[in-house]
């Protein structure tokens, strides 16, 4: 942390007259380089919000050209740097060798599929490094050695073709799933190149289905046919990139050839106009809903027809999970009414077909409702590692519930008088994830249970009989003996209880002293419950360090209010929550801001940024990756735009006056009291642009403090190229962390 000599009385007191910021042109300050002239104003907010009056007060710009040659001259010094100081730290290597034989060890849970009557999975390790797909029998996959069959090997194909092709699923047909859209990414980008697959033969198809690179919507209709939403052309794309427009693509067509179906308009918002087709266990298709996002969280749904689209009547806020018999099973994430009922938001539904498309007469509520959210309870609306939150089998709806943060895993069976739920086993206080469903089975799904310092344990539950069996569970990748979770409460600024976990040893003295990581998110609708974290535990608890997991406002934790309640000028308040976390650890004797850091990623990326610029005074360290900091000039980085109901469009001028009261980038001051943060990003993001890491970090170098920065060449906003990389990423990450918050000196 730099020196920083106090300013007067005198001149505070002027300032806080005027209500302006006080003049530092007459104070000296003094870094680690040396004494430092002020700049000519205290902090980089330009005096006019508007997008042309934004851009001429950046003397950043050029860093935001991605591969541009003096943007990667700056990236290259900035390494070298961070290079010096985290991988010449006594520790990286021992660290990076501990992550290493975490992210490849060959005794962790594959994670199954169910496909083609076998069960699927992808595979990384030391001899596959970009993974292979690869398949067995349940019966197999249930023994302590099961016999894999490799289908695709991601390897062997980028030799084969010199590209660095990374793994991003297959999308595969009906219900034999033979015929598979394989998608690879050239360095771990989401925007993928699509080929057909035949996972009988292993091999491609010949002449068949292929897409170059781009941020597709496909799904298949039949062996011969696609629905595809993709670049079409000039003026197909969204200001964020992705497609607004549907066609028809037949076997042996060019995208040129492809008939269209239907078209949103270019100033959609969201991340893309996409259709789902719902098909019954057996293959036939019910039902095919083309969804048109007109920003982040609304959007039109249509019904495809003989005659055409035709718009559904649902809620402009809602997740659809497929057909059971006639019914589209949903969650609403806005109060809804429709046929004499009325709904809560969150709630689980299953709403006949008929009744969405003109014709709702009076609904059954005893048979459109599964499930209704407490204030505290939610459907799982998503967690890292695992996209299902709600599946189908061939006569039941499952779905993974929330209380307090808690999991549960329930199913729910139609009758006469309505739906029967029954629970499946799992330890209380963990987290329940849904894996996977058999579709054609009566009964079958994998689901995993975990916990801080519990290791995942896969089960194979049985539906039908509320049964389950465990398949494996991982080795222990730390030691836990001594650690103890706690949850605890937080009051917000507005009176608002924000939950927070705290792992920790047994015998910590409540001195101020532990050094402690408290991790956040709060955006999207995204729920952090409680995950086993390996390399966390390895790399910080086992080294003496306490880890927090703040459940604040902005995720789904409790279900669709919780989200929004902090969206667009509502923003602060999720900050708030932050800090209020902090303070409560401080004031519980956990730590110390001398030894309490923060980390957060992507959307988690604002929250940091933020909480340092806003308090520096509760904060000793801050790791901000792969983050979203210049607010005011996101849309303008792809894909920001897509985001505009999350955050609100700074090219508005009401938009822009809530924006830059927290925008990181705009909001750093000379002379505040900033640790030594860690900036890191991917040179592959193509979700984030890593021009916002980028110019975050020359802005604090401008303004006299002395930030890390490090950006990595591949893997993406994911990370998912190879664990070589990925350990190497997660030991820079810990060293930081133990240089600001355990060691007894400061570090340059």
């Amino acid at each position: 942390m730099r020196q920083i000599f106090a300013l007067s009385a005198a001149v505070l007191l002027a300032a806080c007259a005027t209500g302006s910021a006080p003049d530092a042109t007459n104070v000296t300050v003094t870094t680690p380089a040396g004494p430092l002239a002020a700049p000519s104003r205290p902090n980089a907010m330009p005096a006019d919000l508007s997008p042309e009056g934004v851009k001429a007060a950046d003397p950043y710009l050029w860093l935001e050209e991605v591969h541009g040659d003096r943007a990667l001259a700056w990236v290259n010094e900035r390494n070298a740097d961070a290079h010096v100081k985290l991988e010449e730290d006594r520790r990286f290597e021992t660290y990076r060798q501990e992550a290493y034989a975490i992210l490849s060890a060959t005794d962790r849970t594959p994670i199954p599929n169910f496909q083609d009557k076998a069960i699927y999975n992808f595979w990384e390790d030391d001899a596959h490094t970009k993974g292979i797909w690869r398949r067995t029998t349940l019966a197999s996959y249930r023994s302590a050695t099961p016999q894999w069959e490799t289908v695709f090997d991601v390897d062997a194909l980028a030799r084969a073709e010199g590209k660095n092709w990374i793994w991003k699923g297959a999308d595969c047909l009906g219900s034999d799933e033979r015929d598979c859209l394989i998608n690879l990414s050239d360095g771990g980008k989401d925007a993928v190149e699509l080929r057909e697959f035949d996972t009988h033969t292993r091999q491609f198809v010949a002449g068949g289905f292929h897409l170059p690179e781009g941020k597709h919507r496909v799904s298949w209709i039949d062996h011969d046919t696609l629905i595809v939403a993709t670049d079409f052309g000039p003026n197909t794309l969204t200001e964020s990139g992705y497609p607004y427009i549907v066609k028809i693509l037949k076997r042996g067509q060019t995208l040129a050839q492809a008939t269209e179906i239907f078209r949103g308009a270019q100033g959609d918002g969201g991340y893309g106009v996409g259709a789902q087709v719902m098909r019954d266990p057996d293959g036939k298709v019910l039902a095919t809903v083309i969804e048109r996002p007109i920003d982040t969280f609304h959007a039109e749904q249509y019904l495809l027809t003989p005659q055409g689209p035709k718009k559904l009547a649902l809620p402009a806020q809602v997740a659809l999970y497929g057909v059971l018999g006639d019914r589209l099973i949903l969650v609403n994430a806005e109060d809804w009414s429709i046929g004499g009922q009325s709904f809560k938001a969150g709630s689980l539904l299953a709403v006949p077909l008929k009744a969405l498309t003109g014709n709702a007469g009076t609904l059954d509520r005893a048979q459109a409702l599964l499930f209704e959210p407490t204030s505290r309870q939610s459907v799982n609306s998503g967690v890292a590692g695992y996209a299902r939150t709600v599946v189908l089998t061939r006569d039941r709806v499952v779905a993974s519930i929330y209380d307090n943060v808690r999991g549960s895993l329930v199913s729910f069976a139609p009758g006469r008088t309505g739906w029967t739920r029954t629970n499946l086993p799992a330890p209380a206080n963990s987290s329940v994830n849904l894996v996977d469903a058999s579709r054609q089975s009566n009964s079958q799904v994998f689901y995993g249970v975990e916990g801080f310092i519990t290791p995942p344990t896969l089960m194979l539950g049985d539906v039908s009989t509320g049964k389950a069996v465990t398949v494996r569970t991982s080795p222990a990748r730390f030691d836990a003996a001594n650690f103890q979770v706690d949850q605890y409460e937080a009051v917000s600024s507005d009176g608002t209880k924000i939950p927070y976990f705290v792992v920790r040893p047994k015998n910590l003295a409540m001195d101020g002293k532990a050094p402690t990581i408290m991790y956040g998110y709060g955006g999207f609708e995204v729920s952090k419950p409680p995950a086993y974290i390996a390399e966390m535990g390895k790399l910080w608890l086992e080294k003496g360090g306490v880890y927090v997991n703040a459940n604040i406002r902005g995720g789904g934790e409790f279900g669709p209010n919780w989200h929004q309640s902090v969206l667009r000028e509502n923003r602060q308040l999720a900050f708030d929550d932050f800090a209020a976390v902090a303070e409560d650890l401080i004031a519980r004797g956990i730590t110390s801001p001398q030894h309490l850091g923060i980390y957060g990623r992507s959307n988690g990326g604002v929250l940091t940024s933020v909480s340092i610029t806003q308090h520096p005074e509760l904060f000793n360290a801050a790791v901000i990756e792969s983050p979203l900091i210049d607010m005011l000039r996101y849309p303008y980085l792809p894909a920001g735009a897509s985001w505009i109901g999350e955050y609100g469009d700074p090219r508005i001028p009401a938009d822009a006056a809530f924006i830059a009261r927290y925008s990181g980038y705009q909001n750093v001051n000379w002379d505040a009291r900033y640790p030594r943060v860690y900036v890191t990003t991917n040179t592959g993001d193509d979700r984030v642009h890593p021009g916002h890491a980028r110019k975050f970090t020359a802005r604090m170098m401008e303004y006299g403090y002395n930030p890390v920065f490090y950006e990595d060449t591949s893997g993406g906003h994911s990370y998912d190229a190879d664990p070589r990389a990925n350990a190497r990423r997660w030991a820079r990450h810990y060293v930081y962390l133990a240089q600001q918050l355990m060691d007894d000196t400061p570090h340059p």
